[in-house]
């Protein structure tokens, strides 16, 4: 990927990576990024996490729980002003008192959790109990995508999205908005209405791109599906052209007005995020559907795949010494995690996290040759369903337990929302390098509906446990572990 900063930007960063490091000097603390695409469960993975570590939840794999180190986890008000706070009551009660999903992430938003730990050191224990400060930033999947748009100009970009978009799973979805295109001269003067029609039409492809029949993941511009306060701007407000290879804008002409907001979106959207923001995270999650995606079929999977490489060549992978974190602060591990496990028995867990370790393999082995620590897990942040099994004669049938929505369909019978049921959900390919070509097969036989969350368990004291997860622990051991020895 080309420079994607400049001078200017560069000097920004590390006046934000002095001011990080000198806050820590007085009150370590870890900048905790949590992403990922459109309904991967970014909101849910937090108000566990939280849940969890307050509330002392099981975290066997998580070795300053498990060895009773961790003294006790508290809510901070967050150092950043400037950013929205994680609504994590409004979320824990959407999902312990309503038993719904929270509202999916649409913005930055941000939660600081301190945890005091004693250290595994005798020597450090001398010194007394350790605290740091885990401040958790969220921020939705789609703005991350926007961030290879700083190494490319509107031609450049403008020519990729109309390839992409003339691809065969593509081209149906863009169908009205191509047809429009093709009766736009981009040497045409500057006109408000034509550009406003064609960033519509624009918006509207990448919308059904997004649906869950189709599940594609690459969408640039991200804004372009949740605007916020910029909606009707200038610079949401643009859209590619079909230019020629050699093509350049004249004077005031639809062209040149197009390559004017698209720079705009660039410095208005997508700079301020990567400077302020992105830069700034030491650790990060990228949680991943990969169901979903197989649901939708292979042309899914492959846009999935292609996505996360784009996803990991954004971060400033390297590990680092003291001084490189002092003046360019770099994000050291990475965890890509596959959610909803929980809507596979446990025999296919580790099949799901082989896909996914597949689909970033590429990328992966590059991030670890400049120092960065990644690792793939798949997990369920909030366990929606238990396990049991069938016996038919000899055989034995896995299956799951849980509470389909309203309206979920199941072989014909639609569910009230308040019937639980036992679901036989299939099987993932078992060889993941095969993955691509075994979605399919794998469309037909997978057997994915979306559960309530549960209700928590009581113990026969009547104390009431956190909430259930899969593999939730080995997540916090693996992002954080290292930070509370």
């Amino acid at each position: 990927m080309s420079k994607i900063t400049s001078l200017t930007d560069e000097a920004l960063i590390a006046l934000d990576g002095l001011q990080d490091a000198a806050y820590n000097l007085v009150s370590p603390s870890l900048r905790f990024g949590v992403t990922g695409l459109s309904r991967a469960g970014k909101t849910v993975f937090i108000t566990s996490l939280v849940h969890n570590l307050i509330h002392g939840g099981k975290l066997p794999l998580f070795s300053a729980q498990s060895s009773g180190r961790l003294a006790r986890a508290y809510l901070e008000p967050q150092p950043d002003d400037n950013v929205p706070r994680f609504q994590y009551e409004d979320h824990l009660n959407s999902l312990l008192e309503d038993r719904i999903w929270p509202q999916s992430t649409r913005a930055i938003s941000e939660l600081r959790l301190t945890l005091e730990y004693e250290s595994a050191s005798a020597w450090n224990r001398t010194f007394g109990r350790g605290k740091i400060s885990l401040d958790i930033v969220d921020y939705p999947g789609e703005w991350l995508l926007d961030l290879p748009l700083l190494g490319k100009t509107y031609e450049q970009w403008s020519r990729e999205a109309l390839a992409l978009s003339r691809l065969p799973v593509r081209a149906p979805l863009a169908k009205k908005w191509h047809a429009r295109l093709g009766k736009i001269n981009p040497n045409a003067h500057e006109d408000e209405a034509i550009a406003r029609e064609l960033a519509s039409l624009f918006t509207d492809y990448l919308r059904e791109c997004r649906k869950d029949n189709t599940a594609l993941s690459t969408l640039p511009p991200g804004r372009f599906l949740m605007p916020g306060d910029l909606e009707g701007s200038p610079a949401l407000t643009f859209a590619p052209l079909d230019l020629s290879d050699e093509q350049t804008a004249e004077k005031q002409s639809l062209h040149a007005m197009m390559a004017r907001r698209y720079e705009s979106y660039k410095s208005i959207v997508v700079k301020p995020f990567f400077r302020e923001h992105f830069a700034r995270i030491d650790r990060q999650i990228v949680l991943v559907d990969v169901l979903q995606a197989l649901n939708a079929g292979p042309d899914a999977v492959s846009d999935l795949e292609n996505a996360l490489q784009d996803i990991l060549q954004c971060f400033r992978p390297g590990g680092g010494s003291w001084l490189s974190t002092l003046f360019s602060t770099r994000t050291d591990r990475i965890l890509f995690a596959a959610t909803k496990a929980d809507h596979l028995h446990h025999e296919n867990h580790d099949r799901l996290e082989a896909l996914l370790s597949h689909l970033v393999d590429g990328a992966v082995e590059k991030a670890k040759f400049a120092g960065t620590k990644v690792d793939v897990v798949a997990l369920a942040a909030i366990r929606a369903t238990s396990e049991a099994e069938l016996k038919e004669g000899n055989e034995v049938l896995p299956l799951i337990v849980g509470t389909p929505m309203k309206d979920e369909k199941i072989d014909g019978e639609i569910f009230d929302g308040e019937t639980q049921t036992a679901i036989f959900p299939g099987d993932l390919p078992k060889n993941a390098r095969n993955a691509l070509s075994d979605a399919a097969a794998a469309r037909t036989d997978l057997n994915f509906v979306r559960f309530r969350p549960p209700r928590l368990e009581e113990t026969k004291e009547g104390i009431t446990l956190s909430l259930p997860h899969i593999r939730l622990d080995r997540a916090l051991e693996f992002l954080l572990g290292d930070k509370l020895l």
